[in-house]
């Protein structure tokens, strides 16, 4: 079973800057995509970013020009670098992982990590 841990939450003044990671562990054959999400007091969960495998992007228009996320394959590791951060971008942040195979010709799966707070102080 993958394992989904983030990591590079936490407080920080608007304006500023974190860098979110996360790192995929367990015995898995391949993931197709990784996203970011986040989710707001009250508010329903939103894709924020996503990247492929083969490193195709998307953003939400929010913080289209503020985020940007990589990843490292040889780590299993994805990134979110969150720049001139606002106070509405204050949610909790999960890792998402879609296409998770455990074999060649498995039908792919989805899975969450468990999520890290990102805190933006106006």
């Amino acid at each position: 079973q993958v394992r989904l841990v983030e990591s590079g939450g936490g407080l920080v003044q608007a304006g500023g800057s974190l860098r979110l990671s996360c790192a995929a562990s367990g015995s898995f054959f391949s993931i197709n995509a990784t996203g970011w999400y986040r989710q707001a007091p009250g508010k329903q969960r939103e894709l924020v970013a996503g990247i492929t495998f083969r490193g195709r992007t998307n953003y939400a228009d929010s913080v289209k020009g503020r985020f940007t996320i990589s990843r490292d394959n040889a780590k299993n590791t994805v990134y979110l670098q969150m720049n001139s951060l606002k106070p509405e971008d204050t949610a909790v942040y999960y890792c998402h992982a879609d296409g998770v195979k455990y074999y060649p010709g498995d039908y792919g799966r989805t899975s969450w990590g468990q999520g890290t707070q990102v805190t933006v102080s106006s």
